[in-house]
Formats: C-alpha cells, sequence, structure tokens
C-alpha cells in the first residue's frame, strides 16, 4: 500500500527540511510537511509549547513483566506515562524480558517534541500559524507536529489515506 502511495515520488529519509528548505521546495510540486509549524514559520509569531519524553530501558530476568505490550498511566502518582514490553509485539518466548518506561518532559529548543500542549495560550499562538498555513498552495501541513493536536495512529492513517482519495 505505502509503495504504492509513493509511487514515483521521490522519498528522503533523515533530511532535515527545514536545514534543506530552499533546495528541497524547489524540487517539489507538493510538499508534506509534518515538523513543528512554529519552526516551519521560523517562529515567526513565538514558540508553541511541546511536551518531550525520556525513556528509561531495562532488561528483567523474567519471561513477562506485565502480559501485553503497552499501559498506560495517567494517574498522579505515577512517575511515568506508559511501559512498553516489546516481545509482546512480536509475540516472543524469551526467558528475558525487556521494558521501557516513558517519562513526560519539559520540551527545550533542540529536544525532541512528541506532543503539544494543548491550552488556550498554545491554541491562540497555533491558530496565528495555522492562517499562515492556509494561503500555501503548495504544502499540506499534517501530523500532530505541524497540525498541533494530538493523534492517535488510527486516527492519523484514517486522515492521510483519506487526504490521497
Amino acid at each position: 500500500m505505502i509503495e504504492g502511495l509513493l509511487k514515483g515520488i521521490e522519498v528522503r529519509i533523515d533530511c532535515n527540511f527545514i536545514n534543506n528548505r530552499y533546495e528541497l521546495s524547489n524540487i517539489a510540486d507538493k510538499i508534506i510537511y509534518t515538523g513543528m509549524i512554529d519552526e516551519y514559520y521560523d517562529y515567526n509569531f513565538g514558540y508553541l509549547e511541546y511536551r518531550t519524553l525520556k525513556f528509561e530501558e531495562q532488561i528483567l530476568n523474567q519471561s513477562n513483566y506485565q502480559g501485553n505490550a503497552v499501559i498506560n498511566y495517567t494517574d498522579v502518582e505515577t512517575p511515568y506515562t506508559r511501559i512498553i514490553e516489546h516481545k509482546h509485539f512480536e509475540f516472543g518466548s524469551q526467558l528475558v524480558t525487556v521494558i521501557t518506561k516513558e517519562y513526560s518532559s519539559e520540551w527545550e529548543n533542540g529536544s525532541e517534541p512528541y506532543y503539544p500542549i494543548n491550552d488556550t495560550k498554545n491554541f491562540a499562538l497555533y491558530e496565528k500559524y495555522k492562517k499562515l498555513a492556509s494561503k500555501e498552495t503548495n504544502i499540506i501541513f499534517g501530523g500532530r507536529l505541524s497540525e498541533y493536536k494530538y493523534y492517535n495512529m488510527d486516527d492519523i492513517i484514517g486522515q492521510i489515506l483519506a487526504s490521497w482519495q
């Protein structure tokens, strides 16, 4: 399916669009941008706020830790937001298991942005960037960083597929 969507399209990975903006803009009729919308516009109205994540991996000398791939923790007392037990993605039966604890952290410029901060201040700022983006004719802004909203994976895949019809 993905090969069909990308047939005849040059795809570059590990290429920072912002650092190569002028070259890439001149070789494409249409660009799909999934990065931070405020960065795309050189923070013209200021910085949007994001959350980042820190990961702590552990190898445990036991065959099973939590019985499934992911458990989310939303209570105040738990310092991490989820635990991933990797073997359950592949239905592994190893005698040891590997888990990753995911911790939410305040984003700083230069760190990896994962989630937008959905509050009144950031939404108002995003609306200014969205107005600029609506005037673009050769770029599609898509995904949680350029649309400044949280997406479940199935929702964003559905939206992408619908936009290509």
